[in-house]
């Protein structure tokens, strides 16, 4: 199963673009950002001036409510950019980024992205695949947030998550870095113990094995 975080474009090198010469020769301002698990790379009403490409690691993207519930957008893997947003007029950071293991990052500036997006047609359609990506994925989580109930939002985030990052073996799907069962919950306005209930009886039932570490899908047919 092909990885879905990588965006194939046959007349562009995304990753050149934000990493020139990754082996080195970076201009200034251009050097890998590092960030260790836990270490926010921005966070809500920063200044939103720049675009992060991952090259290792995880970041999750979320809010937080009035009261101060964390609530999760979207979880980044590798060949993935984020703080896209700069680019069609916020100012300030709306959401915060955060990374979930030891991260690196490329990043180009907000008014240097404009300037190539402006001589690359192909980076315009890799940039314009992102925004409506999420924007129907967002659409999706809320209608599914309305018309479904918490068991069929777990379902349906397993089934996302092993057609996004899965890789098939044999006749079984294997999604590596595995998340927890509370991230499952703030990704699909459930309970930390809703999540966890319903991954046991779907082990139980020998159509799913799982850790901390990976996920091991038997049989997606029968995961309803």
């Amino acid at each position: 199963m092909r990885d879905q975080a990588y965006w194939y474009l046959e007349n562009i090198d995304v990753t050149g673009i934000f990493c020139p010469n990754k082996l080195g020769d970076f201009k200034d301002g251009h050097q890998p950002k590092t960030y260790k698990a836990g270490e926010y790379v921005y966070l809500p009403d920063e200044y939103s001036d720049t675009i992060f490409f991952i090259t290792t690691g995880r970041v999750k993207i979320g809010t937080y409510s009035d009261s101060g519930k964390e609530i999760t957008k979207a979880i980044l893997s590798p060949g993935e950019v984020f703080g896209e947003m700069s680019l069609v007029g916020e100012e300030k950071r709306r959401d915060f980024a955060l990374a979930m293991e030891n991260t690196e990052t490329c990043y180009i500036k907000k008014n240097e992205m404009k300037v190539l997006l402006r001589d690359y047609t192909g980076l315009n359609l890799f940039m314009m695949k992102i925004m409506g990506s999420r924007v129907l994925k967002m659409e999706k989580r809320l209608e599914s947030l309305v018309f479904k109930d918490s068991r069929t939002r777990i379902v349906e985030y397993l089934k996302e998550l092993a057609s996004e990052k899965g890789q098939r073996v044999g006749y079984e799907t294997l999604v590596r870095s595995f998340l927890t069962h509370q991230e499952i919950a703030n990704l699909t306005a459930t309970s930390r113990q809703t999540v966890t209930t319903v991954l046991n009886e779907l082990r139980n039932d020998n159509i799913i094995t799982f850790n901390r570490k990976r996920l091991l899908i038997r049989d997606m047919e029968k995961l309803v």
